[in-house]
């Protein structure tokens, strides 16, 4: 489904990997604990990839490590108290973000964000990206009973912005976006300039579209250039 932007109630945005780029904070927390603990800091590029994942992702490319093993509470927890030090000092809104955002509500359209990043991080980040009180609704992966890919925080993030499913599109940079997107019976939109992960290729997620850029969505929604027009 797309078309005019009367066709929809709302837009949803994965925040990590989607909406923001906020690798170079995450990735910086991992590599302060990989240097206290002696090793040597990581390239950005090879963290970028699995920011979406979080902490789990990022331990297991910098420690080798998954949940269950005994060093990865104390480690995840080090990483996640130097990522609350520095929040948004390096995360920026990927490039014509921005325009989409001011294009949705030139529209009159709303937007919001889910995330399964816990709200005392979530909070704080859209605040210092100046997104706090423009977005519709923002949930977090501790809103719901269950984090993305259950539909639980989606339906959520629908019932506070007055919005009903089956008209929204929810956009992120991994499959189980696709997934909780599909389960309540969004319109699924997976962004290539995402972070991906080490998954299934993006081609098999199922989402009902693919883009390469944020104007791409605009097109999408049909309200590319509102701005200017409003």
């Amino acid at each position: 489904m797309t078309g005019p932007a009367e066709a929809w109630d709302a837009v949803f945005f994965d925040l990590d990997g989607t909406l923001a780029d906020t690798a170079p904070d995450l990735g910086g927390a991992l590599n302060r604990v990989r240097i206290e603990e002696g090793c040597a800091a990581l390239e950005l590029d090879v963290l970028r990839r699995v920011t979406s994942q979080g902490v789990r992702g990022l331990l297991r490319v910098g420690f080798g490590i998954a949940p269950g093993d005994p060093t990865y509470a104390p480690l995840a927890a080090r990483v996640l108290a130097r990522y609350s030090e520095s929040l948004c000092v390096g995360t920026r809104l990927f490039g014509g973000v921005a325009e989409l955002l001011a294009d949705i509500e030139s529209s009159g359209m709303r937007w919001g964000v889910v995330t399964n990043k816990a709200a005392r991080f979530t909070i704080p980040v859209m605040n210092g990206l100046d997104l706090l009180y423009r977005a519709a609704s923002v949930v977090s992966g501790d809103s719901a009973p269950e984090p993305k890919p259950a539909a639980a925080p989606l339906l959520l993030a629908c019932a506070i912005a007055g919005a009903n499913p089956s008209r929204c599109l929810y956009i992120g940079d991994d499959l189980r976006d696709v997934q909780a997107g599909r389960a309540c019976g969004m319109t699924t939109v997976a962004v290539r300039y995402g972070y991906h992960g080490d998954g299934p290729p993006i081609e098999d997620w199922g989402a009902d579209h693919l883009v390469d850029q944020p104007l791409q969505i605009a097109q999408l929604l049909g309200i590319e250039g509102a701005r200017m027009r409003s």
